[in-house]
């Protein structure tokens, strides 16, 4: 498992993965070989969640190599993360109670044992424990194995499903906001009422090739409740009709200019921000935050070849900027900060989400209608 921060290295990687795996995917999704046999899945969600290639990009190419019923599965899975983008931004108050309840759930979690044995790989659960390992070393889990993660965290080892999407996000380098904590929310239980994911033994073994053994597991638990209910605020996603002459803040879901809807625009200067754990609320992992790093250098390096004046700063530093509009960060950490900082910022947004966020009202199922019509919006 390596992630070299490059667009150009995520570009190589999409490449070969659609001329190579792509007519399998369908097929061999769910598998998890271990992670020096990734082939059977892109691994380009490190790349995507930070803008460095889009999902447009990903599904443009993948259709000129299968038609979309071949590629139907594959486009579904690239289109998730909008949808779970899109279902957060019509529901933000989920994400800031997320916070407040694993700001009092940390303290309470902080010397306990079951909870330590957990993050640092020592429960008697062989599979959990590598996975452990696995997550610290490369950053990255394979999908399926997030989930049983994810269950076993919550139903045989009885810890908040907020304390295990915090250690995600600390460690993943495709963390994301909505992603990150809806799915967390999805296993528990508790995003779609009722409705909660048990891993189970025969399945781990199975979809693993029998790498695993003495899976003992609670496979029985129901699912957790919440008495908490959120109805869809209204929000507008229209762009500003003039974006003449003003300095543009690039943050790190966005990470590609020259592929954003506003690549032709002229902009006095860029400024691409870095925001250090000192202004999270979910302090990630130093791999985390040099992968960050590196990738903002190398949009950085990228826009100086095109002779595009710009500039790497801190968060705190925006308030120093005027005239600016800035590419949306999302409902998460960076516009957490705005927010709470008072600093206004008149956003621009993807012509992706302006349309796909319309369809995130309701569950994916229904969401998954739309992708047609969502696709041939930009093919």
């Amino acid at each position: 498992m390596n992630f070299e921060a490059s667009r150009a290295k995520a570009i190589e990687k999409l490449n070969n993965f659609i001329q190579n795996n792509l007519s399998e995917y369908s097929k061999l999704r769910n598998f998890d070989f271990g992670p020096d046999k990734r082939s059977n899945i892109s691994c380009l969600s490190p790349y995507i969640t930070h803008g460095i290639i889009s999902e447009k990009e990903v599904i443009e190419k993948s259709l000129g190599k299968f038609s979309f019923s071949k590629n139907e599965k594959f486009i579904q899975e690239v289109l998730w993360r909008t949808y779970w983008k899109g279902w957060l931004e019509l529901r933000p108050n989920v994400w800031t109670d997320y916070l407040i309840e694993l700001n009092n759930i940390r303290e309470e979690f902080r010397n306990n044992q079951n909870y330590l044995k957990a993050i640092k790989g020592k429960t008697n659960i062989e599979c959990f424990n590598t996975w452990v390992s696995e997550l610290k070393e490369n950053n990255y889990l394979h999908n399926h194995t997030r989930m049983w993660f994810a269950s076993i965290w919550i139903f045989t080892l009885e810890l908040p499903w907020q304390l295990g999407a915090e250690f995600f996000m600390q460690h993943l380098y495709d963390g994301d906001t909505a992603s990150n904590t809806l799915g967390w929310r999805w296993v528990a239980g508790v995003q779609t009422q009722g409705k909660h994911y048990l891993a189970s033994e025969w399945n781990i073994k199975k979809f693993t090739n029998n790498r695993f053994n003495n899976i003992k597991l609670n496979e029985n638990a129901p699912p957790k409740v919440s008495e908490k209910t959120y109805s869809i605020i209204k929000q507008d996603f229209n762009n500003p009709v003039n974006i003449v002459d003003k300095n543009l803040l690039i943050f790190e879901n966005n990470l590609s200019f020259e592929i954003t809807d506003f690549q032709n625009n002229k902009f006095k200067k860029i400024y691409l921000i870095s925001n250090k754990n000192e202004n999270r609320s979910i302090k990630l992992s130093e791999k985390v935050v040099k992968f960050k790093s590196l990738l903002i250098e190398d949009q950085k390096q990228r826009l100086e070849v095109k002779s595009i004046d710009c500039e790497v700063i801190d968060i705190t530093e925006i308030k120093n900027i005027e005239n600016s509009f800035g590419l949306y960060p999302t409902v998460g950490e960076n516009l957490d900060y705005l927010n709470s900082n008072e600093i206004k910022i008149d956003f621009l947004y993807r012509k992706l989400d302006q349309y796909s966020w319309q369809y995130c009202n309701k569950g994916f199922f229904n969401f998954k209608n739309y992708i047609p019509k969502i696709i041939s919006t930009f093919n």
